[in-house]
């Protein structure tokens, strides 16, 4: 008799275990007195189950003709390069020919799956305590948005910055400032804005909504919120804080919203 794929699954007795030792770890070292103790890993893709946990998804939801995929790379120890996740595709901005109702097309995006409840309830990632996301990456230098779900009264929300890389076909360290995401909705910015509830966060991904035609590839090897701006090398930090860039949100307005580069 083979098991199904319900049995083999952790189960709920099982992940409320496993909650229940994360939050006694928590007590133990006094965080919630003295504040983290170092970066808490939010999600890494050095292991191939690790997709099991991220939803890939693109305009084909609505009849459009981009591709996208999520896939595993294995490491390459010859060129020290960890096992990571590979977000690549094509957008396209050709609308289907039987939905009149579409009027725009061409996205593409991956996020973390919602984790399953537990005994304490829905399971959240608390980043309160941190001041920075940080993200191993290598870009394309296409306009990537980094997305932030939250436990928002409105469940459509999210909160979006722009994924500024400086060194495309590189690997690189960026750090983004928590308080510098933008509520937004269905690629809106949301007036007024509210900030972030940064001990429910439910999800984290990536978005690539500029509808520029052609190829896109993204390399993510881990994500995980920080405190310590030493992360980042010294040459990616030189003179960050005077750039500003416009991003592709636009208010109700049609402003676009401009972000200092961190």
């Amino acid at each position: 008799m083979r098991a199904t794929t319900v049995c083999l699954a952790k189960g709920f007795w099982a992940r409320s275990l496993d909650e229940f030792k994360r939050l006694s770890n928590i007590a133990l070292k006094l965080e919630g007195i003295k504040g983290p103790s170092g970066p808490k890993p939010l999600h890494s893709f050095h292991s191939a189950d690790s997709l099991d946990e991220c939803k890939c998804f693109w305009d084909r939801d609505i009849g459009g003709s981009s591709k996208a995929s999520l896939d595993w790379i294995p490491p390459s120890p010859s060129d020290k390069v960890p096992g990571h996740a590979r977000f690549h595709g094509s957008i396209s901005n050709a609308l289907p020919a039987n939905r009149p109702d579409v009027q725009r097309s061409g996205y593409a995006a991956w996020r973390t799956l919602d984790k399953p409840p537990t005994i304490f309830g829905r399971t959240l990632m608390d980043i309160d305590s941190y001041t920075y996301l940080g993200m191993r990456v290598k870009s394309d230098g296409r306009a990537y948005f980094v997305n932030v779900q939250t436990e928002s009264v409105i469940p459509t929300d999210l909160h979006q910055h722009r994924l500024f890389a400086k060194r495309p076909g590189e690997w690189e360290t960026i750090l983004i400032k928590w308080n510098d995401f933008v509520r937004t909705n269905g690629g809106y910015v949301v007036e007024p804005q509210t900030e972030m509830l940064r001990q429910k966060v439910r999800s984290i991904g990536v978005s690539l909504t500029d509808r520029v035609p052609g190829p896109f590839d993204l390399a993510i090897e881990r994500i995980w919120a920080t405190n310590d701006i030493d992360e980042v090398d010294e040459k990616d930090r030189v003179g960050a804080e005077a750039e500003v860039k416009e991003g592709q949100l636009k208010d109700k307005r049609g402003r676009h919203i401009n972000w200092n580069e961190k």
